[in-house]
């Protein structure tokens, strides 16, 4: 399994729309073959804060994932408001269990 986390501040003017293309990027993403979740949260203690979280079956899937149309349109609208430097990073899960 393939897991993606990160953050990104966005432009608090500009919050509406962040939340209304990520709304728009997670329903087309959770179709794709192969995720298994994908989501945007806020930060609880700054709302502009964007957390980002996604778990793929596996990197062939996560790959396929970034070719889609609606990735591209995804990109295309992210300087609009974002406000700095994302950190994502990519985690690949040997083994999963419940808690």
């Amino acid at each position: 399994m393939i897991v993606v986390a990160g953050k990104v501040s966005v432009k608090p003017e500009a919050r509406a729309d962040a939340v209304a293309a990520a709304e728009r990027m997670a329903k087309a993403t959770r179709a794709e073959p192969g995720c298994i979740s994908y989501g945007f949260f806020s930060d609880v203690a700054d709302p502009n804060t964007i957390l980002i979280f996604e778990e793929w079956e596996d990197a062939a899937a996560l790959e396929r994932h970034f070719a889609t149309p609606h990735m591209a349109a995804f990109a295309a609208e992210i300087p609009r408001f974002v406000a700095g430097a994302a950190v994502i990073k990519r985690y690949v899960v040997e083994s999963v269990s419940s808690m």
